[in-house]
């Protein structure tokens, strides 16, 4: 057999092999056009179809009490967050909404939808339950989405009559928007107004060119199961973080965190803010924003076709946020809470008066460092935001930080400030003695006078008394005529060195106060001189006045921040200022002579009854500010302990609480509280020891 190829054979094979040579040459040439000419073209197209850049939420920092005892934290939570641009080109935007919706009805998970307008017809609006970023964003959205109002109108002056002036009733505003968004007519009234409150929240994050929204926060499992079992159109699961409350305790301190506004978000996004992240609204929460706030991270998340994860990695890890340690205690602070919300209830209990509030706040002598600040009525954080609405309206203003905003006249408790400046200035001496007949005329003016307590009581007078025992005594005529003499600019003078009229410098904000002026003709000195004409403090400075004073005029900052730690705990990064803002010239001679007059008033004056129950040899004074004849006068109380060394100083105030000297009781719970704390507390637990 001849096994030689044929020229047939030797044909085909040549025509085969020439097939395959230009079958490579194009695979080679479409390859080359890929990889080389196209790259650029396909590789992105490759990311933008296989994987997606996704933020990663870093938690919020940790806030401690002085001793490391955790007041606020944070835990890792899963959103639901629905993002239209992830929405496929077959995709319907209202049905995927819907569809989420109805997952979260059936999950009973409720979703966020802000827009102002009840959930069922007939339509009403609910401006009112807005909060102030709320109702910001509502005002954007009127103004530059649907343009409807002016634009130069405040959040404020969005109301339901000018809505409806406007012929923007609620119903009309539900027909335009489901007309806008164009929602189909088989969709049922209570569906549509439900899809519109969703693409409400997409629009408003629009406006600042954001895509996405947290639709559903801190979901659970069950409903993240769902979630990737059911391929939800536009829906994608992100990570975040929740805060957590170890304390129903210093609510007004540690403050809020809340939504971003729009006009923030335009100034804090080139700082790794995004417009669904919550950032500091009140408090320590923003005072320490800087610190509390963690650094973002990135993840690249890869999918296939379907939707489904098949990959991720971190770019960049998430930092935590740093911990704030403050300089309060959290025993005391329950303490000086639950002797406030005591004294408080047994008052109104007796006389009916349920809107009356109080404040108090305990200073360190010679650092300013606040210890304890209390005010009553207070609130719950962890429920803050289902609160709102009744905390806001509630007429005895419990979301009101009567401790650093409310000012009262002082009273009586200006008296030793007053003592401190007629001697520093040689009025009087320590000793010196000045016969009071209880009745002071202004001198010239007969009509122009001022009675000491004990001659409204038609008790006659105090006699001849010096200046420790007019303290204690607290004679109205022995300061009107020190005042008399020193004038008000020296009055207010000393008053400004002691930080009273002034900013204190705490953190979470305070108001100024009140200094007494002089109106064209007057002299108001001889009331000022005894807590009367204009003036107006608040706790935190009455509190830190008396620290100032008992220290021998060292005048610090009243602050909360005790230092600031790395999260991992390895670098110090910022400690509270401890030292003084100034130094008032006190004489020991002045000092001692002051302190006696406050001392005697606990020891065998008329508080006696009070502090024989404390623990600790203690000063004080007491003042009766006066409202009106028709109104009960707030009650004021300062003190310091101990006596010999004093380590702290408390201001109390109780609205329409009568006498100072029925908020003594009060005081000695709360000196009771620290030095017993003070000398067993320590000894347990150090300073610096974090304790879970």
């Amino acid at each position: 057999m001849d096994h030689r190829s044929s020229p047939n054979n030797l044909k085909r094979l040549l025509a085969l092999a020439i097939f395959l040579m230009v079958a490579l040459v194009i695979y080679t040439g479409v390859l080359y056009n890929i990889q080389i000419n196209d790259h650029d073209y396909y590789l992105a197209r490759s990311i933008r179809t296989i994987t997606r850049v996704e933020k990663v939420e870093a938690s919020r920092g940790v806030i401690t009490d002085r001793n490391g005892r955790e007041l606020v934290s944070s835990r890792s939570s899963y959103d639901l967050t629905f993002d239209s641009s992830l929405l496929s080109e077959g995709d319907d935007e209202n049905q995927a909404i819907l569809r989420l919706i109805k997952l979260c009805q059936s999950q009973q998970v409720s979703w966020t939808d802000n827009l102002p307008i009840t959930s069922t017809a007939p339509f009403s609006y609910t401006l009112d339950k807005l909060d102030d970023t709320q109702r910001s964003r509502f005002a954007d959205f009127l103004q530059k989405d649907l343009k409807w109002v002016s634009t130069n109108l405040s959040p404020d002056g969005i109301t339901e009559e000018l809505l409806n002036s406007l012929g923007l009733d609620a119903g009309s505003l539900v027909a335009l928007l489901r007309e806008k968004y164009e929602i189909p007519s088989s969709f049922s009234l209570s569906n549509a107004r439900a899809v519109i409150g969703v693409q409400y929240e997409l629009s408003i994050r629009q406006l600042v060119s954001t895509t996405a929204y947290a639709m559903a926060e801190d979901i659970d499992s069950t409903m993240i199961s769902l979630l990737n079992d059911g391929s939800y159109a536009g829906a994608r699961i992100t990570t975040s973080s929740v805060r957590e409350y170890r304390t129903d305790s210093a609510a007004h301190i540690l403050g809020t965190v809340g939504p971003i506004w729009r006009e923030e978000y335009l100034e804090l996004k080139d700082k790794g803010y995004g417009y669904n992240d919550r950032i500091g609204r009140s408090g320590v929460e923003l005072a320490f924003e800087e610190y509390l706030k963690g650094t973002d991270g990135k993840r690249i998340v890869s999918t296939n076709a379907d939707g489904k994860i098949t990959g991720e990695y971190y770019e960049k890890e998430p930092q935590p946020g740093n911990t704030v340690e403050l300089t309060i205690d959290l025993s005391l602070q329950k303490s000086v809470e639950d002797a406030l919300k005591e004294t408080v209830s047994a008052m109104s209990a007796k006389d009916g008066n349920t809107t009356r509030g109080a404040g108090a706040v305990v200073v360190k002598v010679g650092t300013g460092e606040v210890l304890a600040l209390a005010s009553y009525p207070d609130f719950d954080l962890s429920t803050y935001n289902q609160d709102y609405n009744i905390l806001s309206t509630d007429l005895a203003k419990p979301l009101w930080n009567r401790a650093t905003m409310g000012t009262y006249a002082p009273g009586s408790t200006f008296k030793p400030l007053t003592a401190v400046a007629s001697l520093m200035e040689g009025i009087i001496t320590p000793y010196q003695k000045l016969k009071t007949t209880g009745h002071w005329t202004y001198p010239g003016d007969p009509n122009s006078y001022a009675n000491c307590w004990i001659y409204n009581s038609s008790r006659g007078n105090h006699g001849s008394i010096n200046v420790s025992e007019a303290i204690t005594v607290s004679c109205n005529y022995f300061f009107a005529q020190m005042g008399y003499y020193l004038g008000l600019d020296k009055l207010n003078e000393y008053a400004t060195a002691f930080g009273l009229g002034e900013h204190t410098g705490i953190e979470i904000g305070d108001d100024a106060g009140n200094l007494a002026q002089n109106k064209a003709g007057e002299n108001q000195a001889p009331w000022a001189a005894f807590g009367q004409a204009s003036y107006l403090f608040t706790p935190i400075q009455l509190a830190n006045y008396i620290a100032t004073l008992v220290s021998g005029g060292k005048h610090c900052e009243a602050h909360l921040l005790k230092a600031v730690k790395s999260y991992d705990n390895t670098q110090v990064l910022a400690v509270g200022n401890m030292d003084p803002k100034n130094t008032v010239d006190i004489s020991d001679e002045a000092l001692t002579a002051v302190k006696k007059g406050m001392h005697d008033l606990t020891t065998t004056g008329s508080l006696a009854p009070y502090f024989k129950n404390c623990v600790v040899d203690a000063g004080a004074k007491t003042g009766t500010a006066q409202i009106s004849k028709d109104t009960e006068n707030n009650g004021v109380f300062v003190c310091f302990a101990p006596y010999d060394d004093p380590e702290v100083a408390v201001s109390i105030v109780i609205e329409q609480g009568g006498s100072g000297s029925a908020l003594a009781s009060t005081a000695v719970n709360i000196l009771n509280a620290y030095f017993s704390a003070d000398e067993i507390g320590t000894a347990i637990l150090g300073e610096n020891q974090l304790m879970q």
